[in-house]
């Protein structure tokens, strides 16, 4: 009986290291996720590396939905403890995420607004999603029988008449970028969902889908500037009719210089981001696997970090880098969710 007591025991030690062994086994917390968080979680990491000591947190641009499959496939030193995402987490994805031992505990972090600016030597624009797809889009639709041919406009009156007859330039950020993810998802895909017959693409062939609403021109409309967002600043200094596409930060910084298109007849300002009215932006979240925050000191930590006024605050250097401070009362919930460990249950 005493020997049947230690191999219980001993099982049950065994079992318990499968859990705490994940997060005990290596030195570094890792965190996977959306593209467009990433610039953030970074800075996040530095800003914890340096006030604590310790390791610095290896963090992956995997996308939302990426980091969400990894995030969930169970607990374990081979699986990620935090993961980042542009969207809230899906039933189906909790509902995995649950099958396999997984607690997420939810933190939204903020808002992403995504600016389309010119000088202030020109006229303000007023755009459309609609707008934004049809003279950006590689392929367009042509009638409606579910056409497409290669993008025929060079000039704003020709995409919609109650532009200007002005050409076609827009200065933007490469694929790698974050910002290109958010544009290519809000802004092109909303004026995509406008054709019946390609919104009803999605369900029968999504990489087709994709394919037609997130793929930009390349003959020259469209100019990739990198990720350094003055260059795009200097750019439209000298050239009064381009177009630029960056964060809101960047624009709030150069309101003397740049001006911000109303997308949908609703203007880019603080207040319509963080409301969720401006068409082009979105809350930014953090899911956290409780069962190795249980287990890692460090993560707790991070959170903390993270959910920080200097941080995450309407005057934190998050809000420096490009992040949508929430209201106040939203970053109390989240906080508290953060600090008490609280796993989402359902949605």
């Amino acid at each position: 009986m005493k020997h049947l007591s230690t191999c219980i025991a001993i099982s049950l030690a065994i079992g318990a290291s499968a859990i705490s062994g994940t997060v005990q086994a290596r030195d570094n917390i890792e965190v996977v996720g959306s593209s467009t968080v990433f610039p953030f979680a970074t800075v996040v990491a530095e800003t914890f590396t340096r006030k604590t000591g310790k390791p610095a947190p290896k963090i992956e641009s995997t996308g939302s939905g990426g980091g969400m499959k990894l995030f969930c496939a169970g607990t374990g030193i081979n699986t990620p403890d935090v993961t980042n995402a542009s969207r809230r987490i899906k039933a189906s994805e909790l509902e995995k995420c649950q099958a396999n031992g997984v607690s997420p505990i939810e933190v939204k972090v903020g808002y992403d607004g995504i600016a389309i600016a010119n000088s202030k030597q020109a006229t303000p624009f007023a755009l459309t999603r609609l707008d934004l797809f049809l003279a950006l889009a590689k392929d367009v639709p042509q009638g409606d029988d579910g056409q497409l041919v290669p993008n025929p406009y060079t000039m704003w009156n020709e995409v919609n008449p109650d532009l200007p007859a002005q050409k076609i330039e827009v200065l933007g950020p490469p694929p790698t970028s974050g910002t290109r993810d958010a544009f290519v998802e809000l802004a092109m895909e909303g004026g995509c969902n406008t054709f019946d017959w390609i919104k009803a693409e999605e369900k029968k062939d999504k990489a087709n889908y994709k394919a037609i609403c997130h793929n930009i021109r390349e003959d020259g409309v469209y100019i990739e500037t990198g990720e350094n967002d003055n260059l795009i600043l200097q750019k439209l200094d000298t050239n009064p009719n381009a177009l630029g596409i960056f964060g809101f930060s960047f624009l709030d910084q150069n309101s003397d210089n740049v001006q911000g298109a109303s997308i949908d007849g609703v203007d880019i300002d603080f207040e319509n981001i963080a409301a969720g009215d401006y068409p082009i932006s979105r809350p930014l979240y953090m899911y956290v696997k409780k069962e190795h925050a249980n287990t890692m000191t460090d993560i707790a930590a991070f959170m903390a970090e993270f959910t920080s006024d200097e941080a995450w605050g309407e005057d934190g250097y998050l809000a420096d880098k490009g992040m949508i401070p929430m209201p106040e009362e939203e970053r109390a919930a989240f906080g508290a969710a953060a600090k008490n460990m609280t796993a989402l249950e359902s949605l």
